[in-house]
């Protein structure tokens, strides 16, 4: 098979979208079939087309960074998926909340199946949109948006199939009308070979090799610098265990970015004013994020709204115990007191509790990482996630097959 990925953002930009991206190529490529990425150049020092492992990414206009520019897509990618479609039999769009449009259109002119996939809750209902159009000052309930929402849902319901990575996200498209058939339920997947636990001595030489403190306990959270997250409270309540515990550090390993919920600099001046310099650490943007995970002890992660998190699925995979929220999938994927701890989202005293009792507790925690690894190999594996969509794609080009033959 030929398979086309549409996304906002791919490699080099690193975020989980990103990153399910790339290992789903990475897994259909290793497989024996083809892939192309279509994407945004949202930086213009990246190419307009190059080649990554064996993958043909071609990066799109509009150029450069702005929250609206990724609406530009809608027009950019129309004429590349006409003009590369001898090079793709499927369209998978990886966030389709804008981009879906264009690619079920173009997928139903040419006879080609087109898979939609959601990253985050409220794609279809439109709810996810509400929050940065108040921010650019358009109203979520403007009469223009609302049709846009309207013809753009009518068409987004052509799709052949929708991938949901939580459940709270199927039942949202079979409220919206879309058959169950049409749905399939597929998590987010970790690369299980670059996220592995370490050795005691391996851990002390990747601190060494990053520059950490040797004789401390390390708490860390790898992602998008965002208020969603829960990271202002995490930082607010990583005050009062400083208080507590003298060699602790945070890590936060990650940007701001585009996001529109960005909080980078609230973060960065709450840290200056409390005096957290010796017990936070802005990372920035980093490539290495496994060896990160691994020179620390623990993995902070109160999540306010998420759908499935690849942050926490890496960190459980790396052995380490989780602090984190039941909010989307991660309902499903920690087993609370059994491979992590959960937390009520937006709760100061629960969070400061069983950061305490993770810092507290070493047995207690070793136990927690080992469960989360080997719960994450077992259900989580790149092999096995992307054998699920191979499954899937393989399936709605049996028709087109059965037409041509």
């Amino acid at each position: 098979m030929k398979i086309c990925i549409f996304t906002e953002t791919y490699y080099p930009v690193m975020g989980g979208g990103e990153t399910q991206a790339q290992l789903l190529a990475e897994g259909l490529i290793a497989k024996g079939h083809s892939v192309i990425v279509l994407t945004r150049r949202s930086d213009a020092t990246l190419k307009k087309h190059e080649r990554y492992d064996k993958v043909d990414v071609y990066r799109l206009a509009p150029v450069g960074s702005g929250q609206l520019k990724k609406w530009g897509l809608l027009f950019s990618s129309l004429p590349m998926l006409i003009q590369l479609r001898n090079q793709y039999h499927l369209i998978f769009v990886s966030g389709y909340r804008i981009i879906g449009l264009t690619a079920v259109l173009v997928g139903k002119s040419f006879r080609k199946p087109v898979v939609l996939k959601a990253d985050s809750q409220g794609e279809m209902s439109g709810d996810f949109f509400e929050s940065g159009l108040k921010k650019i000052g358009i109203s979520y309930k403007s009469l223009l948006f609302q049709w846009f929402l309207v013809f753009r849902n009518i068409v987004l319901k052509r799709a052949d199939a929708f991938s949901a990575i939580s459940p709270e996200i199927a039942s949202e498209w079979t409220s919206s009308g879309i058959p169950s058939k049409k749905i399939y339920l597929i998590s987010n997947a970790v690369d299980t070979q670059h996220f592995v636990p370490v050795e005691a001595a391996e851990k002390i030489s990747l601190r060494k090799k990053l520059g950490l403190p040797q004789n401390v306990t390390i708490a860390i959270y790898t992602g998008r610098l965002v208020s969603y997250k829960g990271l202002p409270l995490l930082l607010k309540v990583w005050n009062d265990i400083r208080d507590k515990y003298e060699n602790v550090l945070l890590i936060l390993a990650g940007t701001g970015g585009l996001d529109i919920h960005n909080c980078e600099d609230e973060l960065r001046e709450y840290v200056k004013f409390n005096r957290l310099e010796n017990h936070v650490l802005f990372t920035g943007a980093v490539q290495n994020v496994p060896e990160y995970l691994q020179a620390s002890d623990f993995f902070a992660f109160p999540t306010e709204n998420d759908a499935f998190p690849s942050s926490v699925v890496e960190a459980m995979a790396c052995g380490l115990p989780v602090v984190s929220t039941p909010v989307g999938a991660i309902k499903i994927i920690i087993n609370d007191g059994k491979t992590g701890l959960l937390i009520e989202p937006g709760n100061a005293e629960q969070l400061y509790q069983a950061l305490d009792v993770i810092l507290s507790n070493k047995e207690m925690a070793s136990g927690l990482g080992k469960a989360a690894c080997q719960s994450v190999q077992n259900l989580y594996s790149s092999e096995i996630v992307s054998k699920k969509y191979l499954t899937l794609f393989q399936g709605l080009m049996e028709p087109i097959k059965a037409r041509i033959g």
